[in-house]
């Protein structure tokens, strides 16, 4: 793809999962909003084993291929954003599936906001044959407009802003919960945050209970490290943790009173998988307490 002056660059980072990234790359291709010489899309990939050939093969020319030699999503959006030509940035990541209108959405919030969020949509295999960890995803998984109104942070594989924001906040971190820290960072500095609810982006759920470990047990390391990167105590984040155990009442009528899943079936998937999965969490906190 040969664009000109690109007014938008949507990133992609992107890790060995070159069938997700190619499903994001037509689902971005195929927006209402025309890619034709005002947007430029930038893989961003992180080393990937498959190697450099077999992601500039895939993308065949719809977008620009930069490397992040550093593991890591933020490292890779980081490559991306400096490698972006455009004055406007979306994000999102390699294993989403943007609905057609998720461009123009976002893109017009950044008339009234510093960072834009949009409404993620949880994907599962089949309607009607969920796992648990499908159905718990589906009640839990990618509140954002919760954390956009209430914890002052979006997910970045829904994200909007401006270049000169970027570069005003700095570089996504490493090791810590990066959107949330990023976006946070932002909101310090007086920057504002809103929410989009037409910019919507499709995220598959876990479907298996190790994939959900893999990526709570990221999720605790990460928010862990950021705990103490801003100073908090030890004895805080040990309440915290003795706070799942606890939440596994309310968020079990959460599960119950959801229109995100139907049918008793579902429903107890779902609860099923709350109640070991707080209590994983509870003792994954603990491990990472005694290092």
């Amino acid at each position: 793809m040969t664009m000109r002056r690109p007014q938008v660059s949507v990133v992609i980072p992107h890790y060995d999962d070159l069938p997700g990234l190619g499903r994001c790359l037509d689902a971005v291709c195929n927006q209402s909003a025309s890619i034709e010489d005002a947007v430029e899309i930038v893989v961003a990939d992180n080393n990937s084993p498959c190697g450099r050939d077999a992601v500039e093969e895939l993308v065949r020319g719809r977008a620009r291929v930069v490397v992040a030699l550093e593991k890591g999503a933020g490292p890779a959006r980081n490559a991306g954003i400096v490698a972006a030509r455009g004055s406007l940035l979306a994000f999102t990541d390699s294993d989403c599936i943007p609905e057609p209108g998720w461009l123009s959405a976002g893109l017009a919030m950044l008339e009234r906001f510093d960072l834009v969020g949009g409404r993620m949509e949880v994907l599962v295999g089949a309607e009607d044959a969920m796992t648990g960890p499908e159905a718990f995803e589906r009640v839990f998984a990618f509140d954002n407009r919760d954390y956009v109104e209430r914890k002052g942070f979006t997910v970045t594989a829904n994200l909007f802003c401006r270049a000169e924001t970027a570069a005003a906040i700095g570089p996504f971190g490493t090791g810590v919960s990066e959107d949330r820290e990023w976006c946070l960072r932002a909101v310090r500095n007086g920057m504002t945050i809103g929410y989009a609810p037409n910019a919507v982006v499709g995220h598959p759920a876990r479907a298996t209970w190790r994939d959900l470990l893999g990526k709570w047990r990221r999720i605790d390391r990460e928010s862990y490290a950021l705990w103490r990167s801003e100073g908090k105590s030890v004895v805080g984040w040990l309440g915290r943790s003795w706070l799942l155990p606890a939440s596994i009442v309310p968020h079990a009528v959460k599960v119950m009173r959801s229109d995100r899943v139907a049918g008793p079936r579902d429903r107890i998937k779902a609860l099923s998988t709350l109640v070991a999965h707080r209590m994983w969490r509870f003792w994954d906190q603990q491990r990472l307490l005694l290092g």
